[in-house]
């Protein structure tokens, strides 16, 4: 399966009409993407048409997989004159879906050479995200009604479902996505709700949640669980992460309030909102209905010498003894930022705070990996991979981990680590699973990985490119039972869900 969701590309050859087979040329690039539900654009394959002499088409055939024969709406063939990513100016034709095999008739006969052909599907919205989409392209038909034919070769997308699209109730950008599953099975995702613009704190942002009750494939309506009180441009709250304590079925959300110009730029010394940014809490206790007012937990966990103290995004986690930890993130009266832990051993009563297991480190993720023993997974601004840190005491002291700044790709951007029992292969593992756009240089590629040991190694052999669009690359993880995980994701704007089957990253 791996291998399907790697970017294809293929010279395929024609049979001679109207010029000699080894003269007619068309290029297949297959997209590495999921498609989704609740939008018109998923192009799928791309075909250049660079043939010495111009080839006059009038249509196109395939086949599609019996799974989803109910699943989708339509499918289109574009024109485009761009080579890099699907435009729908020039729609050639589309057919609506009677049986596996389909042919798009164009909207006449067309004279193609240089042309980029784009396949584009539309899904109906009752579309299963336990489906995969498997198409075959069969063959294009010329102009004296010849069929040209392809080399047959099938490829295989997921089917996701998006979770909060740029536009949707108005909002310019939905950022910054974390995301839980409660002992009832529900997904409780929340993000950055950026009303006006795409901009960072200080903004006019708001927390907000969407709930799922059926494992991802549908979303209740957006609620805002973190709003500090007038909207400006310099009032907003955001960065959010979650988690879910599993002895008391509370769910916590933690964030960052800028009152006023106090995110990363202008905070300053102090503990009171007209000074520093604030951590903010809020709860749950009835699997995301409800939720509490925000409380600040700052002059708990904050040093009043530092500029600025919050959590880090996505999602915390708890320990074997019930020791609620989130990831978090100071910068020091110089100005330098270094990531860190919060963490609660009364249920979240009161919160306290470790000191910086690196220094140029911010965004950061924590998991337990043996009893006590929490390993913190670091954005490090120096570049090119993550750095890895242990503790034994809460953060009081730290130790560099053998696979830090060595092991883990990243382009300088946030990175989603949670730790689960899931089934490999028919047996039940102690097993990390880690996300990130998987690149040291563009927030592309954004990849699944796998550790069976805890994070001492992570195969090449154990990993799943989920999408290879450049986005805005921040992820978080889930488990939605123990052989299937859930990854939250962004591209620009938008927050798109997938879920994966444990055994497709073993194949």
């Amino acid at each position: 399966m791996k291998n399907i969701f790697l970017w294809l590309a293929a010279t395929v050859f024609f049979k001679p009409a109207p010029v000699s087979a080894q003269d007619i040329k068309i290029s297949l690039l297959a997209k590495n993407q999921p498609v989704f539900t609740q939008t018109n654009q998923n192009p799928v394959l791309r075909f250049s048409v660079e043939n010495p002499s111009p080839l006059r088409l009038n249509a196109f055939s395939g086949t599609i997989g019996a799974e989803v024969l109910n699943d989708i709406e339509k499918i289109e063939l574009y024109d485009s004159d761009t080579l890099s990513h699907f435009t729908s100016r020039r729609l050639l034709g589309e057919t609506r879906i009677k049986g596996r095999k389909f042919t798009i008739k164009f909207n006449g006969s067309y004279t193609f050479n240089g042309h980029h052909l784009w396949l584009n599907i539309v899904l109906k919205n009752s579309a299963k995200l336990a489906h995969q989409l498997m198409l075959q392209p069969d063959c294009f038909l010329v102009d004296n009604g010849k069929q040209v034919r392809l080399n047959r070769k099938q490829f295989v997308f997921r089917i996701g479902s998006i979770v909060r699209k740029h536009g949707d109730d108005k909002v310019n950008t939905y950022r910054i996505p974390g995301i839980a599953t409660t002992a009832a099975g529900a997904l409780i995702s929340v993000y950055d709700i950026r009303y006006l613009n795409a901009r960072d704190l200080p903004a006019n942002i708001d927390v907000g949640m969407s709930r799922s009750l059926d494992r991802g494939e549908t979303w209740e309506p957006m609620k805002v669980v973190m709003d500090m009180g007038e909207p400006n441009e310099n009032n907003g709250v955001g960065d959010p992460a979650i988690l879910y304590d599993t002895q008391t079925h509370t769910l916590w959300v933690a964030a960052l309030w800028s009152k006023g110009n106090r995110s990363v730029a202008s905070s300053k010394p102090g503990l009171l909102p007209d000074e520093t940014g604030q951590l903010v809490l809020v709860k749950s206790t009835d699997d995301g209905l409800t939720w509490s007012k925000p409380v600040s937990i700052t002059a708990e966990v904050k040093n009043p010498k530092w500029n600025l103290f919050f959590n880090g995004p996505g999602t915390g986690s708890v320990m074997a003894d019930g020791t609620l930890v989130f990831p978090a993130q100071y910068w020091d009266e110089n100005k330098l930022p270094h990531s860190t832990i919060i963490y609660s051993k009364d249920h979240g009563q009161s919160w306290k705070a470790g000191i910086g297991a690196k220094n140029n480190t911010t965004e950061s993720a924590v998991v337990e990996t043996s009893p006590g023993q929490l390993l913190l997974n670091m954005r490090d601004n120096a570049g090119k991979f993550r750095s890895i840190a242990t503790t034994n005491d809460f953060g009081q002291t730290w130790q560099m981990h053998p696979t830090s700044a060595n092991t883990l790709a990243d382009p300088v951007c946030m990175g989603s680590l949670i730790r689960a029992r899931a089934k490999v292969k028919g047996k039940l593992k102690d097993v990390l699973f880690f996300s990130n756009p998987n690149s040291s240089v563009s927030r592309k590629n954004l990849t699944l990985k796998t550790s069976l040991d805890l994070g001492q190694t992570w195969s090449e052999g154990a990993q799943l490119l989920i999408d290879e669009r450049e986005s805005y690359g921040y992820s978080a993880l889930t488990m939605i039972d123990e052989n299937t995980i859930g990854i939250l994701y962004e591209g620009v704007g938008d927050l798109y869900f997938v879920r994966v089957k444990i055994n497709d990253l073993f194949k």
